[in-house]
Protein backbone atom coordinates (compact mmCIF):
# COMPACT_ATOMS: atom_id res chain seq x y z
CA UNK A 1 0.00 0.00 0.00
CA UNK A 2 2.98 2.36 0.98
CA UNK A 3 4.52 1.61 -2.62
CA UNK A 4 1.27 2.94 -4.59
CA UNK A 5 1.26 6.11 -1.88
CA UNK A 6 4.58 6.92 -3.19
CA UNK A 7 4.09 6.67 -6.83
CA UNK A 8 0.70 8.67 -6.53
CA UNK A 9 3.12 11.16 -5.07
CA UNK A 10 5.83 11.28 -7.18
CA UNK A 11 3.05 11.40 -10.44
CA UNK A 12 1.22 14.39 -8.59
CA UNK A 13 4.39 16.12 -8.28
CA UNK A 14 5.81 14.98 -11.66
CA UNK A 15 2.13 16.68 -12.57
CA UNK A 16 3.24 19.70 -10.54
CA UNK A 17 6.80 20.72 -11.98
CA UNK A 18 5.45 20.10 -15.69
CA UNK A 19 2.39 22.31 -14.75
CA UNK A 20 4.83 25.12 -13.09
CA UNK A 21 7.42 24.96 -15.94
CA UNK A 22 7.07 22.57 -18.36
CA UNK A 23 10.61 23.23 -19.81
CA UNK A 24 12.66 23.05 -16.44
CA UNK A 25 10.50 19.48 -15.38
CA UNK A 26 11.79 18.23 -18.75
CA UNK A 27 15.14 18.56 -18.27
CA UNK A 28 15.18 17.11 -14.53
CA UNK A 29 13.49 14.33 -15.92
CA UNK A 30 15.91 14.15 -18.56
CA UNK A 31 18.70 14.15 -15.88
CA UNK A 32 16.83 11.32 -13.97
CA UNK A 33 15.54 8.73 -16.38
CA UNK A 34 18.71 7.23 -17.00
CA UNK A 35 19.11 6.38 -13.36
CA UNK A 36 16.18 4.28 -12.73
CA UNK A 37 15.76 2.54 -16.11
CA UNK A 38 19.44 1.30 -14.95
CA UNK A 39 18.70 0.37 -11.57
CA UNK A 40 15.68 -1.46 -13.19
CA UNK A 41 18.24 -3.47 -14.90
CA UNK A 42 20.58 -4.34 -12.45
CA UNK A 43 17.67 -5.68 -10.33
CA UNK A 44 16.39 -7.82 -13.05
CA UNK A 45 20.35 -9.08 -13.65
CA UNK A 46 20.74 -9.73 -9.61
CA UNK A 47 17.41 -11.38 -9.53
CA UNK A 48 18.70 -13.96 -12.28
CA UNK A 49 22.20 -14.42 -10.34
CA UNK A 50 20.27 -14.76 -6.84
CA UNK A 51 18.11 -17.31 -8.80
CA UNK A 52 21.30 -18.88 -10.26
CA UNK A 53 22.41 -19.54 -6.60
CA UNK A 54 25.29 -17.11 -6.87
CA UNK A 55 25.19 -15.37 -4.19
CA UNK A 56 23.78 -18.39 -2.12
CA UNK A 57 27.15 -19.85 -3.41
CA UNK A 58 29.82 -17.28 -2.14
CA UNK A 59 28.20 -17.05 1.07
CA UNK A 60 28.68 -20.71 1.95
CA UNK A 61 31.83 -20.79 0.39
CA UNK A 62 33.16 -18.00 2.99
CA UNK A 63 31.33 -20.31 5.80
CA UNK A 64 33.33 -23.11 5.17
CA UNK A 65 36.83 -21.42 4.39
CA UNK A 66 36.87 -18.72 7.26
CA UNK A 67 38.55 -20.46 10.70
CA UNK A 68 36.74 -17.95 12.82
CA UNK A 69 34.17 -14.71 13.32
CA UNK A 70 36.73 -12.24 12.36
CA UNK A 71 37.96 -13.92 8.89
CA UNK A 72 33.93 -14.55 7.73
CA UNK A 73 33.52 -10.46 8.37
CA UNK A 74 36.19 -9.56 6.60
CA UNK A 75 34.91 -12.10 3.70
CA UNK A 76 31.21 -11.08 3.59
CA UNK A 77 32.47 -7.34 4.16
CA UNK A 78 34.58 -7.98 0.95
CA UNK A 79 31.57 -9.37 -1.09
CA UNK A 80 28.96 -7.17 -0.06
CA UNK A 81 31.21 -3.86 -1.02
CA UNK A 82 32.29 -5.80 -4.58
CA UNK A 83 28.43 -6.67 -5.17
CA UNK A 84 27.07 -3.39 -4.25
CA UNK A 85 29.86 -1.81 -6.66
CA UNK A 86 28.88 -4.57 -9.30
CA UNK A 87 25.34 -4.83 -9.14
CA UNK A 88 23.77 -1.11 -7.29
CA UNK A 89 23.76 -1.18 -3.53
CA UNK A 90 19.81 -2.07 -3.88
CA UNK A 91 20.70 -5.34 -5.01
CA UNK A 92 23.48 -6.02 -2.87
CA UNK A 93 21.24 -5.16 0.38
CA UNK A 94 17.95 -7.13 -0.89
CA UNK A 95 19.94 -10.32 -2.34
CA UNK A 96 22.96 -10.24 0.53
CA UNK A 97 21.21 -10.03 3.99
CA UNK A 98 19.89 -13.33 4.06
CA UNK A 99 23.14 -14.79 2.86
CA UNK A 100 24.22 -12.21 6.02
CA UNK A 101 21.63 -13.90 8.23
CA UNK A 102 22.17 -17.41 7.23
CA UNK A 103 26.32 -16.91 7.68
CA UNK A 104 25.54 -15.38 11.30
CA UNK A 105 23.76 -18.40 12.43
CA UNK A 106 25.49 -20.01 14.79
CA UNK A 107 24.09 -23.48 14.40
CA UNK A 108 24.79 -26.00 11.64
CA UNK A 109 21.43 -27.29 11.64
CA UNK A 110 19.14 -26.72 8.13
CA UNK A 111 15.99 -26.22 10.02
CA UNK A 112 16.59 -23.67 12.19
CA UNK A 113 14.30 -20.85 11.73
CA UNK A 114 14.84 -19.16 15.18
CA UNK A 115 15.73 -15.38 14.96
CA UNK A 116 19.42 -13.85 15.46
CA UNK A 117 20.20 -12.91 18.74
CA UNK A 118 21.37 -9.59 19.13
CA UNK A 119 23.66 -10.68 21.45
CA UNK A 120 27.19 -9.38 21.87
CA UNK A 121 28.79 -13.00 21.15
CA UNK A 122 26.45 -13.78 17.86
CA UNK A 123 28.67 -12.62 14.63
CA UNK A 124 25.11 -11.90 13.01
CA UNK A 125 25.66 -8.58 15.41
CA UNK A 126 28.42 -7.87 12.91
CA UNK A 127 27.28 -9.08 9.65
CA UNK A 128 23.77 -7.72 9.74
CA UNK A 129 24.67 -3.86 10.15
CA UNK A 130 27.68 -4.54 7.99
CA UNK A 131 24.78 -5.37 5.16
CA UNK A 132 23.36 -2.04 5.46
CA UNK A 133 26.59 0.21 5.85
CA UNK A 134 28.45 -1.30 3.62
CA UNK A 135 26.23 -1.45 0.98
CA UNK A 136 25.90 2.74 1.08
CA UNK A 137 29.61 2.96 1.32
CA UNK A 138 30.22 0.31 -1.34
CA UNK A 139 28.56 2.39 -3.77
CA UNK A 140 31.17 4.87 -4.90
CA UNK A 141 32.60 3.15 -7.80
CA UNK A 142 30.56 2.76 -10.60
CA UNK A 143 27.64 5.54 -12.16
CA UNK A 144 25.10 2.12 -11.68
CA UNK A 145 26.52 1.73 -8.05
CA UNK A 146 24.03 4.14 -6.56
CA UNK A 147 21.00 6.34 -8.04
CA UNK A 148 22.53 9.35 -6.75
CA UNK A 149 25.80 8.65 -9.14
CA UNK A 150 23.79 8.23 -12.49
CA UNK A 151 21.44 11.39 -11.65
CA UNK A 152 24.45 14.01 -11.04
CA UNK A 153 26.73 12.29 -13.36
CA UNK A 154 24.53 12.72 -16.26
CA UNK A 155 25.06 16.53 -15.53
CA UNK A 156 28.49 16.29 -14.90
CA UNK A 157 28.71 14.31 -17.93
CA UNK A 158 31.46 11.54 -16.42
CA UNK A 159 32.27 8.48 -18.13
CA UNK A 160 31.90 5.27 -17.17
CA UNK A 161 35.57 4.44 -16.96
CA UNK A 162 36.86 7.85 -16.06
CA UNK A 163 34.25 7.73 -13.32
CA UNK A 164 35.71 4.44 -12.06
CA UNK A 165 39.35 5.41 -11.96
CA UNK A 166 38.82 8.94 -9.85
CA UNK A 167 36.65 7.04 -7.31
CA UNK A 168 38.73 3.88 -6.82
CA UNK A 169 40.61 5.17 -3.74
CA UNK A 170 38.02 6.85 -1.97
CA UNK A 171 35.69 3.71 -2.17
CA UNK A 172 38.49 1.82 -1.44
CA UNK A 173 39.22 4.20 1.91
CA UNK A 174 35.09 4.64 3.05
CA UNK A 175 34.56 0.80 2.08
CA UNK A 176 37.57 0.22 4.62
CA UNK A 177 37.17 2.64 7.28
CA UNK A 178 33.45 1.84 7.31
CA UNK A 179 33.94 -1.68 7.52
CA UNK A 180 36.66 -0.76 10.36
CA UNK A 181 34.72 1.18 12.62
CA UNK A 182 31.66 -1.96 12.47
CA UNK A 183 34.25 -4.87 13.39
CA UNK A 184 36.13 -3.13 16.59
CA UNK A 185 32.44 -1.91 17.50
CA UNK A 186 31.52 -5.50 17.26
CA UNK A 187 34.75 -6.94 18.56
CA UNK A 188 32.78 -8.89 21.15
CA UNK A 189 30.59 -10.88 18.57
CA UNK A 190 33.60 -11.34 16.45
CA UNK A 191 35.78 -13.52 18.89
CA UNK A 192 33.34 -16.23 18.67
CA UNK A 193 34.28 -19.11 16.22
CA UNK A 194 32.37 -20.25 13.70
CA UNK A 195 30.77 -23.88 13.20
CA UNK A 196 33.18 -25.88 11.75
CA UNK A 197 30.39 -27.82 9.82
CA UNK A 198 28.98 -25.76 6.76
CA UNK A 199 25.41 -23.71 6.91
CA UNK A 200 22.64 -23.26 5.22
CA UNK A 201 22.85 -20.08 3.53
CA UNK A 202 19.37 -18.66 2.79
CA UNK A 203 18.33 -17.51 -0.48
CA UNK A 204 17.46 -13.90 -1.48
CA UNK A 205 13.96 -14.86 -0.51
CA UNK A 206 15.39 -16.17 3.16
CA UNK A 207 14.71 -19.71 2.20
CA UNK A 208 17.80 -21.88 2.91
CA UNK A 209 19.16 -22.57 0.11
CA UNK A 210 21.83 -26.07 -0.85
CA UNK A 211 24.94 -24.60 0.24
CA UNK A 212 26.46 -27.68 -0.98
CA UNK A 213 25.87 -27.18 -4.89
CA UNK A 214 28.97 -24.45 -5.48
CA UNK A 215 27.78 -21.42 -7.48
CA UNK A 216 25.96 -22.40 -10.93
CA UNK A 217 27.88 -20.30 -13.68
CA UNK A 218 25.26 -19.88 -16.14
CA UNK A 219 22.79 -16.40 -17.96
CA UNK A 220 23.15 -14.37 -14.20
CA UNK A 221 27.11 -15.19 -14.76
CA UNK A 222 26.88 -13.73 -17.88
CA UNK A 223 24.08 -11.37 -17.55
CA UNK A 224 26.78 -9.48 -14.51
CA UNK A 225 29.22 -9.66 -16.96
CA UNK A 226 27.08 -7.57 -19.74
CA UNK A 227 26.48 -5.18 -17.62
CA UNK A 228 29.41 -4.17 -16.00
CA UNK A 229 31.03 -3.94 -19.41
CA UNK A 230 28.17 -2.12 -20.44
CA UNK A 231 28.62 0.47 -17.15
CA UNK A 232 32.68 0.74 -17.86
CA UNK A 233 32.71 1.31 -21.82
CA UNK A 234 29.72 3.39 -22.46
CA UNK A 235 28.64 6.71 -21.74
CA UNK A 236 24.97 6.04 -21.49
CA UNK A 237 24.76 2.36 -20.75
CA UNK A 238 21.36 2.36 -19.16
CA UNK A 239 19.40 0.94 -21.85
CA UNK A 240 22.13 -1.94 -22.77
CA UNK A 241 21.86 -2.69 -19.08
CA UNK A 242 18.25 -2.54 -19.05
CA UNK A 243 17.88 -4.94 -21.86
CA UNK A 244 20.58 -7.37 -20.64
CA UNK A 245 18.13 -7.68 -17.85
CA UNK A 246 15.33 -7.96 -19.70
CA UNK A 247 17.14 -10.69 -21.73
CA UNK A 248 18.45 -12.59 -19.01
CA UNK A 249 14.91 -12.72 -17.05
CA UNK A 250 13.40 -13.78 -20.40
CA UNK A 251 15.69 -16.79 -20.99
CA UNK A 252 15.20 -17.74 -17.54
CA UNK A 253 11.14 -17.53 -18.03
CA UNK A 254 11.78 -19.24 -21.47
CA UNK A 255 13.29 -22.24 -19.68
CA UNK A 256 17.26 -21.74 -20.18
CA UNK A 257 17.99 -24.96 -18.22
CA UNK A 258 19.05 -23.73 -14.52
CA UNK A 259 19.24 -25.60 -10.94
CA UNK A 260 16.28 -22.78 -9.57
CA UNK A 261 14.15 -23.56 -11.98
CA UNK A 262 12.26 -20.39 -14.18
CA UNK A 263 11.50 -17.34 -12.70
CA UNK A 264 7.99 -16.36 -11.78
CA UNK A 265 6.47 -13.09 -12.98
CA UNK A 266 5.41 -12.50 -9.61
CA UNK A 267 9.34 -12.62 -8.44
CA UNK A 268 9.94 -9.76 -10.95
CA UNK A 269 7.49 -7.78 -10.01
CA UNK A 270 8.53 -8.14 -6.49
CA UNK A 271 11.94 -7.24 -7.25
CA UNK A 272 11.37 -4.17 -9.25
CA UNK A 273 8.86 -2.89 -7.42
CA UNK A 274 7.59 -0.36 -10.12
CA UNK A 275 5.25 1.68 -7.95
CA UNK A 276 8.47 2.60 -5.84
CA UNK A 277 10.56 3.53 -9.42
CA UNK A 278 7.71 5.43 -10.83
CA UNK A 279 7.47 7.42 -7.44
CA UNK A 280 10.76 8.40 -7.16
CA UNK A 281 11.45 8.88 -10.84
CA UNK A 282 8.45 11.60 -10.05
CA UNK A 283 10.01 12.77 -6.47
CA UNK A 284 13.24 13.56 -8.27
CA UNK A 285 11.69 15.02 -11.06
CA UNK A 286 10.14 17.43 -8.68
CA UNK A 287 12.80 18.34 -6.78
CA UNK A 288 15.09 19.07 -9.67
CA UNK A 289 12.44 21.25 -11.32
CA UNK A 290 12.96 22.92 -8.12
CA UNK A 291 16.46 23.18 -8.32
CA UNK A 292 16.05 24.61 -11.71
CA UNK A 293 13.86 27.18 -10.20
CA UNK A 294 15.65 27.99 -7.21
CA UNK A 295 19.44 28.99 -6.85
CA UNK A 296 19.89 28.68 -3.14
CA UNK A 297 21.22 25.24 -3.25
CA UNK A 298 23.84 26.02 -6.43
CA UNK A 299 24.65 29.19 -4.65
CA UNK A 300 25.55 27.43 -1.63
CA UNK A 301 27.48 24.56 -3.19
CA UNK A 302 29.51 27.36 -4.89
CA UNK A 303 31.12 28.90 -1.73
CA UNK A 304 32.40 25.33 0.22
CA UNK A 305 35.23 23.61 -0.62
CA UNK A 306 34.98 19.24 -1.73
CA UNK A 307 34.51 18.45 2.05
CA UNK A 308 32.21 21.05 2.76
CA UNK A 309 30.15 20.05 -0.31
CA UNK A 310 30.22 16.55 0.79
CA UNK A 311 29.02 17.66 4.89
CA UNK A 312 25.85 19.73 3.20
CA UNK A 313 25.38 16.08 0.80
CA UNK A 314 25.10 14.23 3.59
CA UNK A 315 22.96 16.30 5.43
CA UNK A 316 20.64 16.76 2.67
CA UNK A 317 20.38 13.22 2.47
CA UNK A 318 19.72 12.87 6.28
CA UNK A 319 16.58 15.54 5.62
CA UNK A 320 14.91 14.80 2.13
CA UNK A 321 16.49 11.31 1.03
CA UNK A 322 19.69 11.07 -0.87
CA UNK A 323 17.77 11.05 -4.19
CA UNK A 324 15.68 13.94 -4.21
CA UNK A 325 18.59 15.69 -2.81
CA UNK A 326 21.16 13.97 -6.02
CA UNK A 327 18.09 16.12 -8.40
CA UNK A 328 17.90 19.49 -5.97
CA UNK A 329 21.99 19.70 -5.59
CA UNK A 330 22.99 18.82 -8.98
CA UNK A 331 20.03 20.82 -11.08
CA UNK A 332 22.66 23.16 -11.73
CA UNK A 333 26.80 22.36 -12.64
CA UNK A 334 28.07 21.06 -9.36
CA UNK A 335 31.64 23.01 -8.50
CA UNK A 336 32.70 19.52 -6.83
CA UNK A 337 30.49 16.62 -8.11
CA UNK A 338 32.77 14.00 -6.90
CA UNK A 339 32.57 16.06 -3.51
CA UNK A 340 29.03 15.39 -3.93
CA UNK A 341 28.56 11.68 -4.73
CA UNK A 342 30.74 10.97 -1.68
CA UNK A 343 28.36 13.04 0.84
CA UNK A 344 25.10 12.12 -0.84
CA UNK A 345 25.99 8.10 -1.24
CA UNK A 346 27.80 7.85 2.63
CA UNK A 347 25.65 10.29 4.36
CA UNK A 348 22.55 7.75 4.24
CA UNK A 349 24.19 5.86 6.86
CA UNK A 350 23.32 8.66 9.40
CA UNK A 351 20.00 7.85 9.20
CA UNK A 352 17.12 5.46 8.19
CA UNK A 353 16.01 8.33 6.32
CA UNK A 354 18.79 8.79 4.03
CA UNK A 355 18.13 5.80 1.15
CA UNK A 356 15.45 3.56 0.67
CA UNK A 357 18.28 1.04 0.94
CA UNK A 358 17.32 0.80 4.62
CA UNK A 359 13.74 -0.14 4.13
CA UNK A 360 15.43 -3.06 1.90
CA UNK A 361 17.30 -4.24 4.75
CA UNK A 362 14.54 -4.02 7.21
CA UNK A 363 12.24 -6.22 5.17
CA UNK A 364 14.25 -8.14 3.88
CA UNK A 365 16.19 -9.18 7.23
CA UNK A 366 12.81 -9.48 8.51
CA UNK A 367 11.75 -11.81 5.87
CA UNK A 368 14.35 -14.46 7.31
CA UNK A 369 12.23 -14.22 10.71
CA UNK A 370 15.51 -11.71 12.01
CA UNK A 371 15.08 -8.49 13.73
CA UNK A 372 18.51 -7.23 12.09
CA UNK A 373 18.61 -4.18 15.04
CA UNK A 374 18.18 -1.14 13.47
CA UNK A 375 19.23 1.23 16.28
CA UNK A 376 22.82 -0.38 16.76
CA UNK A 377 22.76 -0.42 12.91
CA UNK A 378 21.95 4.07 13.14
CA UNK A 379 25.00 4.18 16.69
CA UNK A 380 27.44 2.23 14.46
CA UNK A 381 26.50 4.48 11.26
CA UNK A 382 26.93 8.04 13.29
CA UNK A 383 30.21 6.75 14.01
CA UNK A 384 31.16 5.20 10.52
CA UNK A 385 29.22 7.68 7.80
CA UNK A 386 31.60 11.12 9.61
CA UNK A 387 34.73 8.95 9.33
CA UNK A 388 34.15 7.60 6.01
CA UNK A 389 33.27 10.58 4.82
CA UNK A 390 36.98 12.36 5.94
CA UNK A 391 38.39 9.54 4.22
CA UNK A 392 36.83 9.29 1.03
CA UNK A 393 37.26 13.05 0.05
CA UNK A 394 40.76 12.79 1.33
CA UNK A 395 41.06 10.35 -1.10
CA UNK A 396 39.46 11.74 -3.25
CA UNK A 397 41.60 15.09 -3.62
CA UNK A 398 45.04 13.04 -3.65
CA UNK A 399 43.43 11.27 -6.73
CA UNK A 400 41.26 14.01 -8.79
CA UNK A 401 42.21 17.51 -7.38
CA UNK A 402 38.86 17.45 -4.87
CA UNK A 403 36.29 16.41 -7.18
Amino acid sequence: MKSWVLSVAGVAGAGVALAVNSRDAAAAASQAWPAFVLVAGLLLVGLVAAEDGLFAAAGAALRRACPNSLVLFCGMAALIIVVSAVLNLDTAVAFLTPVAVSAGRRSADPSQDAPLEEGRSNVGAALLPACILLSNAGSLLLPGSNLTNLIVVTHARISGGSFASRMFLPWIAVGFITAAVVAVLSRDALRAKTDESPTQIGSESGRADDSTRGPRFGVGAVAIGAAVAAMLLLGSPSLVVLAVGVAAVGARMLGVRAPGGSVKVSRVAQVLNLPVLVGLMGLATAVGTLGRLWSGPSELLGHLDPLGTAVAAAVSTVLINNLPAASLLSARAVTHPLALLIGLDVGPNLFVSGSLAWVLWLSSARACGVDPGLRRALRIGLIAAPLGTLAGVAALMAVAGGG
